[in-house]
């Protein structure tokens, strides 16, 4: 039996779900497994049933974990790479799925930009990825994205071309990296030349740029992200209830 000691300030269904994050965070309960059931972790960790109820339900409104009903608790699977298309509208959008091409990969120092995103020191080595994202024959989006040194090493080596189109899954299999949410800012800017040439476009034409901050289960930033795409084809909903 385990013995959850409280920490001061904290109630005794709070300290249970803290324990229980640790244990997501170290990976004993990887992301989209099933936990032990209520009654196992209840008896386990010497506590009520409802107390364990409670803090499970703390964990599921942390966005931790998810309750399905008659099969049990979860931890959550993470994004699976929602498509930064979903930001523009092209001509032959719902035509066919986007597909992904990287157009370059290299280990190299941090800018002072992607190193404060990704909290370490400027000038660390980091993995750097440009990518272009293309409709049928149409590029529509030109990425470059930066991911910390070593726990994506294994990405430094192979054929990208074997990646396929979607890049957290892909963290998730060969990294055991799993992004567990993000958070997007969309500005307006002119297109650098680079990205320009890979998207038809001359150089300095508006742009709308999206910049991502992608976040592991323990709050640990594991990339940081410039989404770029002709700022005319720029399209954003939100419903507001």
């Amino acid at each position: 039996m385990q013995h959850t000691s409280a920490t001061p300030g904290l109630s005794r269904y709070a300290a249970l779900a803290d324990a229980m994050r640790g244990r997501i965070v170290s990976g004993e309960w990887p992301p989209g497994s099933a936990i032990p059931a209520e009654q196992t972790l209840a008896a386990e960790h010497g506590v009520a049933l409802g107390t364990m109820r409670r803090a499970l339900e703390l964990l599921a409104e942390q966005g931790l974990v998810e309750r399905r009903h008659g099969r049990g608790t979860f931890v959550k699977a993470g994004l699976g790479g929602a498509t930064m298309l979903r930001f523009f509208r092209f001509g032959q959008a719902g035509a066919e799925p986007p597909r992904s091409r990287i157009l370059a990969r290299r280990t190299q120092a941090a800018t002072a930009e992607a190193a404060r995103a990704l909290g370490i020191e400027p000038g660390t080595p980091a993995l750097h990825l440009t990518r272009l994202r293309t409709l049928g024959e149409q590029p529509c989006v030109h990425e470059e994205i930066w991911l910390p040194l070593p726990r994506f090493a294994a990405l430094a080596e192979g054929d990208p071309g074997e990646w396929g189109d979607l890049l957290y899954p892909l963290f998730g299999q060969r990294c055991g990296v799993h992004v567990h949410r993000a958070t997007d800012s969309i500005a307006f800017d002119v297109l650098p030349a680079a990205a320009a040439k890979a998207l038809h476009l001359p150089a300095g034409h508006p742009c709308a740029c999206v910049r991502r901050q992608a976040f592991d289960v323990a709050g640990r930033c594991i990339e940081w992200r410039t989404t770029r795409g002709d700022a005319g084809a720029f399209h954003y909903t939100v419903s507001i209830t």
